[in-house]
């Protein structure tokens, strides 16, 4: 918490800004190293086919080729995508037989240039014989559909349930029963740094480079698949440009470039191309929700029933298991009273489908607060007032929900009331209901989003940290999560100099390095300030409490009179009579200057562990105008409420409630990964696959409440995918309410000027 006199909660701005304005900053494929070789991949062009021959010989003869790779030159077993998941699922690192997705790797080149890897690439000629392919998910679970997998039975790669035992209907006692078919659409996550991987072989050991989120998670799954013990492998992520979760995996480029670095005994690196990063990074979402609720004509929900089928794609990893996530949140904000969910998990001819920013969050919570806006609109209640309505109240927590969620602390009418006083929420209603009687072709929409989610789920609610003051009067911080843009050297720097009085900049951040970190989860799930922030404040203190007891022992003072100053330690109305921090660590390294029985070094490390997750909620208010004309969407403002507990930096958090809005409105409005009927991907350029630029969003509103978590000593919740969480059903709702009043219910996500034109044109034409 913080303290008189501590910088937290104040807004310092970011260490990190400085390097990347100016680009001094090394990326992957920034990398050179001697002797390096470079590997490009052939991929396939088929959804789903039978491999029928690979021809390598022309490829084997151009120009600085050194090798060109075969799943049967490889030699390594398929690899496990998912623990939870059946090894009927696991995928061969380069395709031997059949493919089942359009990207699938089939064969490797490697060579001395990037450019000629890309060429000898080109030349591998692979036959094919094409089979039935699937790229739907609910076509996926029909009868007779083609099976990605014949050997498992069926398409279902996951299925989970929650019946809450009571007698009868979930909807008895509801006056009114609506009904909502509800997706959330496939998404890329789009890092602005593309996906890569550099493998450096050693005697008897590897050294690998990867952009990704958690360089610990990494080598313990390169490993095995290696052969090798995980200390023999080091994996190391330099600066990195983005990840949303689909960096947080191993891919088979990894294992494949890997393999190719030891047989070569050269480094070999792979930067991925967006064209390649489009259709073999993982995607997210892909859910149909379809979705009951039952509702009183006061307003009063009764009932929740949920029937949800979820997408794979066609090797089944962590995205299978999302639903159980959804699941859990399916309870949301509201009291509830009876929950019926049951999900299964598709495997289609698609690129498979991992966790991206919310990870089966998001889906409950679309899920949820568009079906509240369907139930108030069919009770004529202000869907504001339906939400303030059932909220769970504040005097009952914790509390552990029917589905399972353990909610820590919430003040749900607090953060919605804010959000609707921010946005003016009387008068956008009167000015709704202006244009409304004036028939202008341009209206507005109001939508509204209340949220709960889960921060550091699924046993991510502990982290490593340490704390080592250095003889140079310098600060190392060690933490096994893993920044890519999310601001740790700063919110650990401000942590660290709260409590020890050092400058920021003495502060040396230590990450993403399994040689240098004894043990890390990495990053992902809004975990990292609880976790390995409460770690660093908890070694921190520690370590002051060790330097107080040295400090009073080198000035002949009482422990109680040591007092912070500037760069060290004095003792308190005699600042003359002082130590450094460097002069503090010498003496902790030296026997003849250390009390009796105390350890050597000025040094604190722990694993913190908080016991279970955290759950920030929130409330957002989106406005939109809808030509009804053309079908065009503009999003005119956007009021975000978050808690996160106990703000440390409001600049930090800020910074990621912008950027999280921007991607949920992206999802609303834009975004939508398309397959055709034989499964090839559509949309699988930045030409085809919409994202938005600056130009496309208006400047987000963005506040907070402050309700601590009881489960940490910082009191901080996550806050990294909260935005996008809230944002996305209150821009779908906008848009659907902006037209509402032409009889038009429901328009699937993304809105786009295509599909609310379609809907006005429906609307409009005769019964």
């Amino acid at each position: 918490m913080a303290t008189s006199g501590s910088i937290l909660g104040n807004a310092v701005v970011r260490r990190e800004d400085p390097k990347l304005l100016t680009g001094e900053n090394q990326y992957l494929d920034d990398m050179k190293l001697d002797g390096m070789v470079h590997i490009a991949f052939v991929s396939s062009h088929f959804a789903h086919a039978d491999i029928t021959s690979i021809d390598t010989a022309a490829a084997s003869a151009m120009p600085g080729v050194v090798a060109v790779i075969t799943g049967a030159d490889l030699g390594i077993e398929p690899v496990q995508g998912f623990p939870m998941l059946p090894p009927t699922f696991n995928r061969p690192p380069l395709a031997t037989d059949r493919v089942r997705f359009v990207g699938e790797l089939v064969a490797a080149v490697v060579a001395e240039s990037k450019e000629q890897a890309a060429d000898a690439a080109e030349a591998v000629i692979v036959d094919y014989e094409p089979l039935p392919a699937v790229a739907d998910p609910e076509a996926a679970l029909a009868d007779g559909a083609p099976l990605v997998f014949p050997d498992h039975g069926s398409n279902v790669a996951f299925e989970t349930a929650h019946v809450e035992p009571y007698e009868g209907d979930p909807m008895e006692g509801a006056d009114v029963v609506v009904s909502e078919r509800i997706l959330s659409q496939r998404l890329a996550g789009v890092p602005m740094e593309t996906n890569g991987f550099l493998a450096v072989p050693g005697d008897g050991s590897l050294t690998a480079y990867a952009s990704t989120q958690a360089a610990h998670g990494l080598r313990d799954a390169l490993a095995p698949v290696m052969g090798m013990e995980p200390d023999k492998v080091r994996v190391i992520a330099p600066w990195v440009g983005g990840g949303f979760g689909p960096k947080a995996g191993l891919y088979m480029e990894y294992v494949v470039a890997a393999k190719a670095a030891l047989d070569l005994g050269r480094p070999v690196k792979w930067a991925e191309s967006r064209s390649e990063n489009m259709v073999s990074l993982a995607h997210g979402r892909g859910f149909v929700m379809d979705t009951k609720m039952g509702i009183k004509r006061d307003g009063t929900i009764v009932g929740l029933a949920c029937d949800v089928i979820a997408d794979a794609g066609g090797y089944p990893i962590v995205g299978a298991i999302l639903p159980m996530l959804t699941q859990m949140m399916s309870n949301a904000v509201y009291d509830i009273p009876r929950i019926s969910f049951k999900a299964r998990t598709a495997i289609t001819n698609t690129t498979p489908v991992a966790a991206y920013r919310g990870a089966g969050r998001p889906e409950a919570t679309q899920m949820v607060e568009r079906i509240v806006d369907v139930a108030a609109k069919a009770v004529e209640l202000d869907p504001a007032e339906v939400r303030r309505m059932n909220f769970i109240p504040s005097d009952r927590f914790p509390l552990t929900t029917q589905t399972g969620a353990n909610y820590d602390s919430g003040e749900y009418r607090k953060s919605l009331d804010a959000a609707l006083e921010a946005s003016g929420y009387g008068d956008l209603r009167a000015e709704q209901a202006r244009r409304r009687s004036a028939g202008d072709t341009k209206q507005i929409g109001i939508g509204l989003s209340s949220y709960v989610e889960v921060t550091a789920p699924i046993g991510l609610h502990s982290e490593y940290g340490a704390v080592e003051v250095n003889e140079d009067d310098t600060v190392t911080v060690t933490v096994g999560t893993a920044a890519h843009g999310q601001g740790h050297e700063t919110a650990f720097s401000m942590i660290v100099a709260s409590v020890l009085g050092v400058p920021m900049d003495a502060v040396r951040l230590v990450q993403s390095d399994t040689d240098l970190v004894p043990q890390g989860a990495g990053t992902m799930g809004s975990r990292s300030l609880q976790t390995a922030g409460n770690a660093v404040n908890e070694a921190s203190t520690t370590v002051m409490a060790k330097a107080k007891d040295l400090a009073a022992h080198l000035l002949e003072a009482s422990a109680e009179d040591i007092m912070v100053g500037d760069r060290g330690l004095h003792v308190s109305g005699v600042p003359a009579s002082s130590v450094t921090w460097g002069e503090l660590a010498a003496a902790a390294n030296d026997d003849s200057r250390r009390p009796e029985g105390m350890e050597p070094g000025l040094e604190h490390h722990l694993v913190f562990d908080e016991g279970d997750s955290t759950y920030p909620f929130g409330s957002h208010v989106a406005v939109v105008e809808v030509d009804t004309e053309t079908g065009r969407v503009e999003l005119l403002r956007h009021i975000a409420v978050d808690d996160c507990g106990t703000i440390l930096n409001p600049l930090l958090v800020a910074g990621q409630q912008h950027g999280g809005v921007a991607q949920g409105v992206a999802q609303a409005l834009f975004e939508w990964v398309q397959y055709d009927g034989d499964a090839n991907p559509v949309s699988a350029t930045l030409m085809d696959y919409l994202i938005p630029s600056a130009a496309e969003l208006p400047s987000f509103e963005v506040s907070n409440t402050e309700t601590p978590s009881p489960r940490n000593p910082l009191g901080a919740k996550g806050i990294g995918e909260s935005g996008t969480i809230g944002s996305t059903p209150a821009v779908h709702n906008a848009v659907v309410d902006a037209v509402s009043h032409l009889g038009i219910t429901h328009i699937d996500m993304p809105c786009g000027p295509q599909r609310v034109w379609q809907a006005l044109q429906g609307a409009a034409a005769p019964a």
